[in-house]
């Protein structure tokens, strides 16, 4: 902690560890929209990691009791145009319109999620092992459905399908469980 508070002489010990908390708590979501706006899982984790220093570079701007996510997604998005700007030589360069189009909305969908996260967390509790543990493997940093049938010894589109069954499985739990609160 000395030496957080050595890097950041203006914040607080408390306000520095409520960050890296947020921080921390919040890398999933990162990694999804940054991965929602990139082709490939190698430039995504660059990315992360570029926005993760900038996230930390930039701490002292972060007002206490405002939209975290809301605010890193807004990093990680110039963070992406940089990584495309970077990157422009590459085949595939994609129209810079379309990617504030899709960053704009997935910012909305990650903001605003709070119950949709929680009500998940809670349908991959009651999921099986087996079903939680393939779920995890494939949305990992890194997953793929090829990695996780050369590593069960299944095909592809074994794999593919269990997925499927799995995420429907999910979907319908989430849909249940939303209705169930609006409900009450």
């Amino acid at each position: 902690m000395a030496l957080i508070v050595r890097i950041f002489p203006n914040l607080k010990p408390a306000e520095t560890e409520n960050f890296v908390q947020l921080l921390t708590a919040n890398q999933s979501r990162l990694y999804a929209y940054i991965r929602s706006l990139l082709p490939d899982s190698q430039s995504v984790q660059d990315v992360l990691q570029e926005t993760n220093l900038v996230l930390w570079r930039r701490s002292e701007e972060f007002e206490s009791g405002t939209n975290f996510v809301a605010w890193a997604c807004k990093v990680a998005y110039y963070q992406v145009l940089a990584y495309y700007r970077d990157n422009k030589r590459d085949s595939m360069v994609f129209n810079v319109e379309l990617v504030s189009m899709l960053a704009k909305q997935n910012e909305e969908k990650l903001a605003g999620s709070p119950d949709m996260q929680r009500v998940l967390s809670g349908c991959l509790a009651k999921l099986p092992e087996e079903s939680r543990r393939l779920i995890q493997e494939r949305y990992a940093p890194g997953g793929s459905v090829q990695s996780i049938a050369e590593k069960q010894g299944r095909s592809v589109g074994a794999v593919s399908q269990m997925l499927y069954r799995i995420r429907q499985s999910l979907q319908e739990c989430v849909q249940k469980s939303l209705a169930r609160e609006q409900g009450e």
